[in-house]
């Protein structure tokens, strides 16, 4: 068995969760100035009140997991990105305060409101901006990073950040459409269809530019036979964007968020590819940046146990807390 490739399945795993579940809890904040009304403002928040910190779970995963079993790559990266990093979670924690205190506040609310949209919408950029440095690759040099601190403020980066603030906003708006109904549903409803066809675009000059990034990217891309597997991957795209067209003019509820984590998939496998077989671009393999094996297996058998813990009860807590949600349900 390659616990090489175990221990990088399970980091995979862990980021794609997180990205899909904070992720449209996250957009929810995003899309918050949208609907400056109050009371529509505790109906989208009380959507995720129940699960939002169970979500978060997810990130601490692949961190731990990152620092397990591949401990060059979680020293290297976390010096190249420390600064977007530390941005994200001084607003992952605003945050988390805002979503707290705004339910029991009463003359300050605003306040809180501004504090849920800025961290919501900060923590999504700057994740945004770290995955676009990390594609853009990492000078590392005698196992060090040996690069500029501020090399991640680049065009493309930036550009990733933003993107990725849409692609959570429409899974926030999605989910939105699943959990409420009436008015502020048919107002979410028109607002799924305009984001979507801004993250076809993202995805469309994200593909143009990711391969201009560095050779060895497009040498995977464009050689076969994974130039031909990739084929069916633009069609796929313009299938669900038609698919999510006729899912809101219908008025299904659940299909939209299906179709977006399906459109979300396929972005991830785009980079997961990418990647492959590399744990930092442009040098350092999978196999050269992990733990000791010994190490690996040892903290395997603690993933073993902790992560069907984890897909339990994050399970049951979205079985639990199924259904609409309206103004009178609370959840503090």
């Amino acid at each position: 068995m390659d616990v090489t490739l175990a221990w990088a399945a399970i980091i995979a795993l862990g980021l794609f969760m997180y990205v899909v579940l904070d992720g449209f809890d996250l957009g929810i904040g995003i899309l918050f100035p949208f609907f400056p009304d109050e009371r529509e403002r505790d109906v989208m928040m009380n959507t995720v009140a129940p699960v939002w910190d169970g979500n978060e779970t997810w990130l601490v995963l692949g961190g731990a997991g990152l620092f397990a079993a591949f401990p060059l790559v979680y020293a290297t990266v976390l010096s190249a990105l420390y600064l977007p990093l530390m941005l994200m979670l001084v607003c992952l924690i605003f945050r988390g305060v805002s979503f707290e205190i705004r339910a029991k506040a009463n003359r300050t609310r605003p306040w809180w409101d501004l504090a849920f949209i800025g961290g919501s919408a900060g923590a999504t950029f700057f994740q945004g901006v770290a995955l676009g440095a990390y594609l853009s690759g990492i000078d590392v040099q005698h196992g060090r990073f040996a690069g500029d601190p501020f090399g991640w403020l680049t065009a493309f980066n930036l550009f990733t950040g933003l993107g990725l603030l849409v692609t959570y906003a429409l899974l926030g708006a999605c989910w939105l459409i699943a959990k409420t109904q009436g008015d502020l549903q048919r107002r979410i409803y028109r607002l799924a269809w305009p984001l979507t066809l801004v993250l076809l675009g993202v995805m469309a000059v994200v593909s143009l530019w990711t391969p201009l990034l560095d050779s060895s990217i497009a040498d995977r891309w464009f050689s076969r036979p994974l130039f031909y597997r990739f084929l069916p991957v633009p069609l796929l795209v313009i299938g669900l964007t038609f698919g999510m067209h006729r899912a809101i003019l219908a008025g299904h509820e659940r299909s939209p968020f299906v179709i977006a984590l399906l459109l979300v998939f396929l972005g991830y496998t785009g980079l997961l590819i990418s990647l492959w077989p590399y744990a930092i671009l442009p040098g350092v393999t999978l196999w050269e940046a992990a733990a000791p094996r010994p190490s690996q297996v040892f903290t395997l058998w603690g993933a073993a146990i902790i992560l069907p813990i984890i897909l339990v009860y994050t399970t049951l807590g979205y079985w639990v807390f199924r259904g609409k949600v309206t103004h009178d349900a609370h959840y503090h």
